[in-house]
């Protein structure tokens, strides 16, 4: 038997490549992008515009299918976080981060992570796979309309939008997923999908430099660099990337981007670790290396989690190394901590899903993640717009 198509799977144009093979004229692939991506339909039979004869193709080669919630939990603060199933024992987490004047989706774009920084749990459970297209994209989908459902919104294009701002910065580095975030992030900007602007979609890298590259010239959007350090000997220490593209290469980088880039800025994360990086040198040490890069800073508070022998920031160092940034000009914000109450919510699920599945290693290991992940991820917070 033939594989069904995933249709979250195609971005526009593959969209309307793949109605030219059914038959269909172009204009067939934008009604069936705005049925799945506007109204949210998860079955051929509810798109009534479209011809009888389409819907049973449809039904027989293709389906829309994202990935199967396993948790749901939703933070006093209004934060809402899904622990999704990609299959094969992995899981990722998406989290909405309502605030007064925007919504922002955090997504994943890989099950567990390469770049293994030092101060990030995920890292530290090695990398299982890239998430495809639609498993992305799918995140973006269900997050949507589950927001819709939950406050009685009618779907449709003149419902009101939930999500505002989409933030590449959960689990796994974009950048080494290359074609299918790139994708993703041609539906979310595609105004018969989800019409976001350019400036309201934010990739967070660790400075994968010849990609930074690529991107600027394939699907510019705002750019965040996980930088967490002022110089290379420190760098290479937290982010083992850094031995292969260091300081220098990446800030080149950065200022060739900003040539495409949607805004005139990009924005640096620095993750505030205790005795490591949080000294007025180091503050002193950032001001020297920026000064060529229009920047901003975003100051992150480290979530501990045992394996990293790292602790946090006090509150009084954070303050003090922001101030150093900002007499320098440079605009700084601390980021604030959201949802706090729902990570070990997260993490107590795994028994749940290990009973159901009956699948005793695999989801061990899930189990190990979630506890581990769900620790550091859940903590996601101020998203600057």
């Amino acid at each position: 038997m033939t594989a069904l198509t995933n249709l979250l799977d195609l971005d526009p144009a593959q969209l309307i490549a793949y109605c030219g093979e059914l038959g269909e004229k172009p204009f067939r692939a934008k009604q069936l992008q705005r049925w799945i991506h506007q109204f949210g339909a998860g079955d051929f039979e509810s798109m009534t515009d479209l011809a009888k004869s389409l819907r049973e193709k449809l039904a027989t080669r293709a389906h829309i299918a994202s990935p199967a919630i396993i948790s749901d939990h939703t933070s006093t603060d209004g934060t809402r976080k899904w622990l999704l199933d990609v299959g094969q024992g992995n899981a990722v987490e998406t989290v909405f981060i309502p605030e007064e004047n925007r919504g922002t989706l955090c997504i994943s774009t890989q099950a567990g992570c390469a770049v293994n920084c030092r101060f990030c749990s995920t890292g530290k459970q090695g990398f299982n796979r890239n998430l495809t297209v639609g498993e992305i994209i799918g995140q973006l989908w269900m997050a949507e309309f589950e927001l819709r459902k939950t406050k009685g919104i009618a779907p449709g294009p003149k419902g009101e939008r939930q999500i505002t701002n989409v933030v590449m910065m959960g689990m796994g580095e974009p950048l080494l997923n290359f074609e299918p975030t790139v994708t993703a992030l041609r539906l979310m900007l595609d105004d018969n999908a989800y019409g976001l602007s350019r400036r309201r979609v934010t990739l967070s890298t660790s400075g994968v430099v010849p990609m930074i590259d690529k991107l600027s010239k394939e699907c510019p959007v705002a750019l965040a660099v996980s930088l967490h350090a002022s110089n290379d000997a420190l760098r290479d220490g937290l982010i083992p990337l850094n031995k292969k593209y260091p300081l220098q290469e990446l800030l080149d980088a950065c200022k060739r981007y900003l040539d495409y880039a949607p805004r005139d800025f990009i924005t640096f994360e620095y993750c505030m670790l205790d005795g490591v990086n949080d000294t007025d040198q180091h503050a002193r040490e950032l001001v020297a290396l920026v000064k060529d890069v229009p920047c901003k800073f975003n100051l992150i508070p480290f979530n501990p989690f045992p394996e990293s022998g790292l602790k946090r920031s006090h509150n009084p160092r954070i303050k003090a190394f922001a101030q150093i940034l900002m007499d320098a000009g440079l605009v700084t914000t601390i980021r604030k901590t959201r949802g706090d109450d729902i990570d070990a919510a997260c993490g107590q699920l795994a028994g749940e899903v290990q009973d159901r599945t009956r699948v005793q290693e695999r989801m061990q290991k899930m189990a190990e993640y979630q506890k581990k992940f769900g620790e550091n991820f859940g903590k996601i917070v101020e998203i600057t717009q």
